[in-house]
């Protein structure tokens, strides 16, 4: 069936969406190859050896922490009753609200020498001074990988949940009723079960951490993504930026290739009802086991850190005040995260809404690999999405100078910003609406057509009011990333902007925690709307119902970022 002229106008919007965000890849190569060979010789001397190295070993040993939490939280959550369960259903999710720069900001200011942690305990022992009693410097490298296993380990635990909530319970059941129980039915049943879930969490887990600069920046560890971040900005070297952000994005193809390696061969055949886990009760030593395993990250990962933030900035609300050069950065992470997140979700609705279109007509691969090319910012760390950008806006600007002779358009403004954030989150945009027009039935769309209603007038009279629900919780989503993005605002913000991740960068920078406990407390709370709204959608404490009718078929979850 031929493609009318409003569909094929769609497809090609969503084809100019995927090139906007594959631009940048381009774009970086032309300018790393803009440097000199000596550069390069300079850069795999000096720079690249130690930053690759502090990068690999953060990378690994952050995995090390955030994968046996994540997975042994949620079979605790999923496989057994204790005390504090539903709770912890739910709670477990809450470090996603903190970003890692303000738990390294929080744990530098719990832990200084001056500050109550110590100073509570050379009370309790009995020391006068921090010369006679003080704890090891916060600022190393395994510090710095326990603090992002502790943030970063829902990412693990989400999707290892949402696995064995999908998963049929007949095999557990099975291997219970031939005696297999405690730690051999989770070694034997469950984990291998949980590995191609386990695989999606640590590939999150692995691009967060290389997304990071604050909390690694902070506690002295040199990573890529700080070697990126000095090269730009304190030696003004674009190629040589460009340069590391390359290495950067091998380590990003390598850790995506260590996902598909971990779910090679990995297939489920859902050959009858699922039914739910049905969790069996615990009692004495191992239920209070169990629930101390669950506390501890929640305490440490979100408790902690915030109700310290929260004493901080009433102690500086009582005192002085908020200054107003902290609410004009407030209004501008708004700002900021309102643009982002309105052509975030206008471009995910052209991706999404013009691979509808293709299926309907048999095209669907087509525009798949639109869809799926647009979905590849998140992939990309804010530094190397940022050199990316800089080189093709300088272009921009250059032709619109020279046509119009004005101020610059895209350097030096917010619509770069905006831009970068639009492509580092457009995934998390595209995979709620296309989950969301999934649930609406192509015969409504025939019965649009039928009527007489081409593809944009459908789209607005009947798909987006049922779009609602999927459009505000993308909208949630993305404003709260956009909120909390550190490492793009730091490189494209105009030099007289600030945000509140960026103000709490410089007061930690300056070694100043009072003012910024107040911006890193803004942050926190605007991030915990989403974290409640993924954990009622995505699954609640109790057993979930048998669903209807059986799946056709059930392989590892699609999960989106």
């Amino acid at each position: 069936m031929r493609s009318t002229p409003g569909e094929r106008a769609w497809l090609a919007a969503a084809f100019a969406v995927a090139a906007l965000v594959a631009l940048p890849l381009g774009a970086l190569l032309w300018t790393a190859v803009q440097g000199s060979a000596g550069l390069w010789s300079h850069l795999a001397a000096h720079v690249l050896p130690q930053a690759t190295w502090n990068t690999v070993l953060l990378l690994v040993g952050v995995a090390a922490v955030a994968v046996p939490v994540g997975t042994i939280c949620a079979w605790l959550v999923s496989a057994y009753d204790f005390p504090g369960r539903r709770l912890f259903g739910w709670a477990l999710l809450l470090p996603l609200a903190v970003p890692t720069y303000i738990v390294a900001f929080a744990y530098l200011d719990l832990s200084h020498p001056l500050g109550p942690l110590q100073t509570g305990l050379r009370a309790l022992l009995g020391y006068d001074s921090p010369r006679d009693f003080r704890l090891p410097d916060l600022r190393s490298l395994p510090a710095c990988i326990v603090l992002l296993g502790l943030v970063l380990y829902p990412y693990v635990y989400l999707t290892v949940r949402a696995m064995f909530a999908l998963q049929a319970a007949s095999l557990v059941e099975a291997a219970r009723s031939l005696g297999v129980g405690g730690a051999a039915l989770f070694v034997r049943v469950a984990l291998p079960l949980a590995r191609p879930a386990i695989a999606v969490g640590t590939a999150l887990v692995l691009l967060e951490t290389l997304n990071d600069i604050g909390a690694s920046e902070f506690l002295g560890v040199k990573t890529l993504t700080v070697a990126v971040y000095t090269t730009w900005v304190t030696r003004s070297d674009l190629p040589g930026a460009a340069q590391i952000a390359l290495a950067m994005l091998a380590v990003v193809i390598l850790a995506l290739a260590l996902e598909r390696f971990g779910r090679r061969r990995q297939r489920y055949a859902g050959g009858g009802r699922a039914r739910p886990l049905v969790p069996q009760r615990l009692r004495g030593g191992p239920a209070l086991l169990a629930t101390i395993a669950c506390a501890i990250p929640v305490l440490l990962g979100f408790v902690a850190p915030a109700a310290h933030l929260a004493v901080e900035a009433l102690e500086r609300l009582r005192g002085e005040g908020i200054s107003p050069q902290l609410w004009a950065s407030a209004g501008n992470t708004l700002r900021i995260a309102a643009f982002a997140t309105m052509a975030t979700l206008v471009a995910a609705l052209v991706l999404v809404w013009g691979a509808r279109l293709a299926n309907a007509r048999r095209r669907g691969v087509v525009a798949g690999l639109a869809l799926r090319v647009g979905s590849l910012g998140y992939a990309l760390p804010g530094t190397v999405l940022a050199i990316a950008l800089l080189a093709p806006a300088g272009v921009v600007d250059r032709v619109l100078f020279s046509l119009s002779e004005g101020t610059p358009l895209l350097m030096g403004s917010l619509t770069l910003l905006v831009l970068a954030c639009t492509i580092r989150f457009l995934a998390i945009a595209t995979g709620g609406l296309e989950a969301g027009l999934a649930r609406i039935p192509p015969s409504l769309d025939q019965a649009a057509r039928g009527l007489g209603a081409g593809p944009t007038a459908s789209l607005w009279r009947v798909h987006l009011p049922l779009l609602r629900p999927a459009l505000a919780a993308a909208a949630m989503l993305v404003f709260v990333d956009a909120m909390k993005e550190l490492p793009a605002t730091l490189m494209l913000r105009p030099l007289s902007v600030d945000t509140l991740a960026t103000w709490l960068y410089a007061e930690a920078a300056r070694g100043t925690y009072e003012e910024g406990a107040v911006a890193a407390l803004l942050i926190v709370l605007a991030g915990l709307p989403a974290v409640v709204l993924l954990a009622r959608s995505g699954f609640d404490a109790g057993p979930a119902p048998a669903p209807a009718t059986p799946p056709a078929s059930a392989s590892e979850p699609r999960l989106s970022p």
